[in-house]
């Protein structure tokens, strides 16, 4: 940590201000600057793909296909060069790597990652490929705040303490969503409701929504309110099944976009630096299917390549009919999927959005016509109104389901709206698409993605705190990445499997062909065993011990100790037979040597 910390601070500083005093000044200059940052960020990536495209409409059809791919492509092959030789840190969306330094590095954000970030996100962004600009004003907010903090104080506390303060005005600049943004940082990054930096929050959100309205317009996302008054009752009925929606799309995101980031990852034909280019040059394809796809039926213009923001607003308005919102909704989820896990620079806020708007507006076409037609439906608006509605329970319901922030994703969409009167419906929405997308997940799609870095966030001491470690849930330290045996391998199948991809453990799961757990295998039993027995013969009559993610770890611990067990198999607590994680006993020894040291 004593690396990290500025040992000298400026005479005038000490002299003229108290720590406090001082705390003040910064957040007040936190908000200045990562308001501005926010601003030039959004204004960069607007520019240039605002040239692109006048360039590309201008050009004959084949040199406009050929733009159109090549943009996008030559955006991947710049973030995957600098990000593999001298930016690591600039790949993805930017929050995992903001949690990562909050917890594991004392709030310590490189200055030159910030702008490499802002560089690199605005040309990736910018030349058309899929991903938002949220997560990387996020990062580049905490940088400037992590800079500050090392600039004006000594105490390690205090340092770390400014990057929530950043985190917050990056959101409020780039959302226009003041009360979002504190809260986002309670549920994401504080992962509590603690008053730590609050006051200080609020000074910068202020100071940086004040800045981003006063550039950037009262509404620099999406112009469109509504202003229909909405009767609650049968918009109740509407948000819950669309939450069931969002909820199940949401989960279908998340788990593409990680087990295809795990794909990349995993591959040893391409190099690293390649592989955003790929996601770049897929994007570009799928961007130009859209875009003559939707032409027949009125042009949707660019809404794949970029930020999209532009089919949201004409979703709110009703000015898209069916077909192309389907195309939008399953060729947008496309490229964002594999932009994201290719190693894109660029984040998931924007795209989530987008999606849960066009979801919500597929939704509102269809019970609009739906409700003409069948009596016993409740009667909607004929107008824009209905439509615009669904978009706004969409939008709301899935950055639920995919972000996993509900309180967020219930402000914001009030604040980027400014229209109250459908937050009942919003509410129970969002809690329906949240609860079914932890129930299909667990571990929240930033907290994914540390995992398959190797980075456990809920393990780390500066996330534990005081906690007492045997009360923790054993879902903050066990593998989620389980290696598995088929049940109707053979002894001599598994041994093989085992050592042909170095997985040489005391023991393994056995999983039948629909993924169910139905015991545990030893190595020792894989020896003693004959070579052609069944794994579904040799753990036919096992009485399968298993711990859900939420038991703590001294229960497992004295559930492990009572059977003499070494390790034990994590499940649902809703199915005892659906996997979801590995404990041994080395897991929790070190848990123990973590805590000692």
């Amino acid at each position: 940590m004593a690396s990290f910390i500025r040992k000298e601070i400026p005479e005038w500083m000490r002299e003229r201000f108290s720590i406090n005093q001082r705390f003040l000044v910064l957040c007040v200059v936190a908000g200045i600057l990562c308001g501005l940052a926010a601003v030039v960020f959004h204004l960069t990536i607007e520019t240039i793909f605002e040239g692109l495209w006048h360039l590309a409409e201008g050009s004959s059809p084949a040199q406009f296909i050929a733009l159109m791919i090549l943009a996008p492509t030559i955006g991947g092959l710049l973030v995957g060069w600098i990000t593999t030789r001298y930016a690591p840190e600039a790949v993805g969306s930017g929050i995992p790597q903001t949690k990562m330094a909050y917890y594991n590095r004392g709030g310590h954000v490189r200055s030159y990652i910030g702008l490499a970030r802002l560089a690199l996100a605005s040309f990736y962004i910018g030349l058309g490929n899929s991903l938002g600009r949220e997560g990387p004003t996020v990062h580049i907010s905490a940088a400037i705040a992590s800079r500050l903090g090392r600039w004006g104080f000594r105490d390690a506390a205090r340092i770390q303490s400014m990057m929530p303060v950043g985190v917050a005005a990056g959101i409020a600049a780039a959302f226009n969503a003041p009360l979002s943004a504190l809260t986002f940082v309670f549920e994401e990054l504080l992962d509590n409701f603690s008053m730590k930096s609050l006051g200080g929050m609020v000074f910068a959100v202020v100071i940086a929504a004040a800045l981003s309205r006063s550039i950037l317009g009262e509404d620099p996302i999406l112009a469109t309110k509504i202003q229909t008054e909405f009767t609650t009752s049968p918009w109740m009925l509407i948000s819950l099944p669309l939450g069931l929606a969002c909820g199940l799309f949401g989960h279908l995101f998340t788990t593409s976009t990680l087990q295809l980031r795990k794909t990349f990852r995993k591959q040893s034909l391409l190099p690293r630096w390649i592989q955003p280019a790929i996601g770049g040059f897929s994007c570009g394809l799928i961007g130009l299917a859209a875009y003559y796809l939707t032409r027949q039926y009125g042009n949707a213009r660019h809404s794949v390549f970029s930020i999209g923001y532009d089919s949201l607003e004409a979703a709110f308005q009703n000015n898209l009919i069916l077909p192309i919102l389907v195309i939008l909704f399953v060729c947008k989820m496309a490229a964002v999927i594999l932009n994201y896990a290719s190693g894109g620079s660029g984040g998931l806020f924007s795209p989530t959005l987008f999606l849960g708007g066009i979801l919500g507006a597929i939704a509102g076409v269809l019970l609009t016509q739906a409700s003409a037609d069948v009596a016993w439906l409740p009667a909607l608006p004929a107008d824009h109104s209905a439509v615009g509605g669904c978009v706004l329970l969409g939008m709301g319901a899935m950055f639920a389901a995919v972000i996993g922030c509900p309180f967020t994703s219930l402000l914001i969409i009030f604040e980027m709206t400014g229209n109250y009167d459908l937050i009942l419906p919003l509410m129970a929405g969002n809690v329906v698409a949240w609860q079914i997308s932890k129930r299909l997940r667990p571990i929240a799609i930033y907290d994914a993605l540390l995992l398959q870095d190797g980075i456990n966030i809920r393990s780390l001491p500066a996330y534990r705190g005081a906690q007492d470690y045997r009360a923790l849930p054993v879902q903050s330290i066990m593998t989620t990445d389980v290696f598995y045996l088929a049940s109707n391998l053979t002894c001599g199948e598994a041994r093989a499997i085992a050592r042909e991809e170095s997985h040489l453990f005391h023991a393994y799961p056995v999983l039948d062909s629909e993924q169910r757990l139905h015991g545990v295998v030893t190595r020792h039993d894989l020896r003693e065993q004959a070579e052609d027995m069944l794994l579904s013969e040799l753990i036919a009559k096992q009485d399968v011990l298993s711990v859900t993610a939420s038991t703590s770890i001294q229960k497992a611990a004295q559930a492990l100790i009572r059977h003499d067990y070494q390790q034990v198999p994590v499940v649902s607590p809703s199915d005892k037979q659906k996997l979801v994680g590995w404990l041994t006993s080395n897991d929790i020894a070190r848990q123990q040597n973590a805590m000692g040291d």
